[in-house]
């Protein structure tokens, strides 16, 4: 059974960082591209990163570019998302989500297994 499960969300001061993880058990990244997004109060889910399957590429929504990192660790089938000089408009509810693919899209559509989510609050 294909499974994910996030984890790392927590309470941090504008300006500070946060690293996520995405756990998953039931498939492999030989096949599936990992998405990252989030879902504010009262707003769309949003698209922020994602890497292909066999690493074979990454994409950054405009709004986290240069501030997010996606990566990998296949030994311990966990994808991170580092999240540096965090702002109180992050606050949100952040998913990682799986998609049978080699390249990796930022749509809902583009992927078929979702986790639970991680609450992320950025206040002072």
């Amino acid at each position: 059974q294909l499974q994910l499960v996030e984890s790392g969300g927590d309470l941090v001061q504008p300006g500070g960082s946060l690293r996520l993880s995405c756990a998953f058990s039931g498939f492999t990244l030989d096949y599936y591209a990992i998405g990252w997004f989030r879902q504010a109060p009262g707003s769309e889910r949003e698209g922020l990163s994602c890497i292909g399957s066999r690493g074979a590429s990454t994409t950054y929504a405009d709004s986290v570019k240069g501030r997010f990192t996606i990566s990998r660790d296949n030994a311990k089938n966990t994808v991170y998302l580092q999240m540096n000089s965090l702002k109180p408009e992050d606050t949100a509810v952040y998913y990682c989500a799986a998609g049978r693919s080699s390249f990796c899209g930022l749509g809902f559509y583009d992927y078929d297994y979702w986790g639970q989510g991680t609450q992320v609050t950025i206040s002072s």
